[in-house]
């Protein structure tokens, strides 16, 4: 890997969260197509990154701790990712989470009416790709690169203390 300042990856970490964020809700709003709840699910990782990058920026004495945090994230992103390609692929039969809506907070007739009117997207139903692959694919491959970035931030992290 290539020998970059600690502050520097934790930049490139910060633009490559932002990034997948932006480009996942360009992806919803812009362009139209309706993520899986899994879809919704994987965004949580970089929202919490963002969170706990800035927070790394902003208090200096707690770097190994935010490093930790940020590790065992990126590694929720690739488990959760990597569960809902093999929903995609077949290989994972569905879940509930997959198949979840607030139907039972319904109410009212008019309600229940509504939910009829809603499509619930199912996991296995890759409704966008790029170059022929499904934004989930993307996700693991995303992060293992935030894995490794993360641990390459600790390891210098280490030598720093030495």
């Amino acid at each position: 890997m290539i020998k970059l300042k600690k502050e520097t990856y934790l930049i490139i970490l910060f633009v490559i969260s932002l990034s997948a964020l932006m480009s996942a809700y360009i992806i919803q709003y812009l362009l139209g197509y309706q993520p899986c709840n899994l879809c919704l699910i994987e965004r949580i990782p970089y929202i919490l990154s963002l969170i706990i990058l800035i927070l790394n920026f902003k208090f200096k004495e707690n770097q190994k701790f935010f490093n930790v945090l940020l590790f065992l994230i990126f590694l929720f992103s690739l488990l959760i990712s990597i569960y809902h390609f093999g929903i995609e692929q077949g290989l994972v039969p569905d879940s509930d989470t997959c198949s979840y809506n607030n139907n039972s907070l319904l109410i009212t007739k008019d309600d229940i009416l509504k939910s009829f009117q809603e499509v619930t997207i199912s996991c296995k139903d890759v409704a966008f790709k790029i170059f022929g692959f499904s934004l989930t694919s993307y996700n693991i491959l995303i992060s293992l690169i935030m894995i490794l970035i993360s641990i390459k931030i600790y390891l210098i992290n280490d030598k720093i203390k030495k």
